[in-house]
């Protein structure tokens, strides 16, 4: 493997569902620590602020969370921490609804924070609340790559064209990926694919990008019951060879330099956006 002699951007990718139970968090963690197998150097933000969980599926023992440090207890810092995976993880700050409801001279420190990371990071990877919140609409439009994930069930279908629907028409995102969880081959996910974009083609007016398609694979299950990513548990299972998929995928995609790009950059439009500046 040749060695990074580039420079590359933080790149921020947003992964959000419709609704709850499709899987998302899931997905969030296990990505996170394939694409730290891959060397990378990651770093997931649970942007969960009312039911923070990442930390249960990576194993993580987390003794402060974002909260703190909007509460101006505690440094961003001193609140990551590294997984036995390697993933840097910024734990959720449960019970915290509004960020706009936190103070100028706080957003600014967190900001601050963000980017004196920024030289270390890779991936930042924000698992974010299901549903089209404020909160989370505003993490989608400050990220630089949106994974909606979608299982093939009716409600599931139906509310991932609801969130896909607001990003496009009302916050003219571009960059939306969808990506199939839980389906029974990589054949039924590109069909998958293949409908909900075509609805959204059609009455959108926006096509959907897609990689790959992560199966069901009862091993995902068991490994989540363990505290552990399916890679480590199960590595030679279907769920482990599709995350790794879909992080090599990742790995492939042409970098974004337009300005919204790195960790600095990704705090600074968030907050502006809930301060409604």
């Amino acid at each position: 493997m040749q060695a990074k002699t580039v420079k590359r951007n933080t790149e921020v990718i947003g992964i959000a569902s419709g609704k709850g139970g499709v899987g998302k968090t899931t997905l969030s963690t296990n990505l996170a620590v394939a694409l730290t197998m891959m060397n990378k150097k990651v770093m997931l933000l649970d942007g969960d602020l009312g039911l923070a969980n990442a930390q249960i599926a990576l194993g993580c023992q987390t003794q402060y969370n974002l909260s703190h440090v909007i509460a101006g207890e505690k440094t961003l810092k001193e609140i990551i921490v590294t997984s036995r995976q390697g993933v840097l993880l910024v734990p959720g700050a449960s019970g915290v609804h509004e960020m706009a409801a936190i103070s100028p001279a706080i957003t600014a420190g967190i900001v601050q924070a963000f980017s004196e990371l920024d030289d270390d990071i890779d991936y930042l990877i924000l698992d974010a609340a299901a549903g089209i919140a404020p909160s989370v609409l505003a993490f989608m439009e400050a990220c630089q790559r949106r994974f909606i994930v979608v299982k093939d069930e009716p409600s599931s279908i139906a509310d991932a064209y609801g969130i896909i629907k607001v990003m496009t028409r009302d916050l003219e995102l571009d960059e939306i990926y969808l990506i199939p969880n839980m389906v029974e081959s990589q054949a039924a996910g590109s069909q998958l694919y293949r409908r909900v974009n075509e609805v959204c083609d059609r009455f959108l007016g926006k096509t959907l990008q897609y990689l790959t398609s992560i199966e069901s694979d009862e091993m995902i299950l068991a490994a989540l019951k363990k505290y552990q990513s399916v890679m480590e548990f199960a590595p030679g299972s279907a769920g482990a060879r599709d995350y790794r998929r879909l992080a090599d995928a990742i790995t492939h995609l042409p970098s974004i330099s337009h300005a919204s790009g790195g960790l600095q950059f990704f705090m600074e439009r968030l907050v502006r956006q809930n301060q409604g500046a």
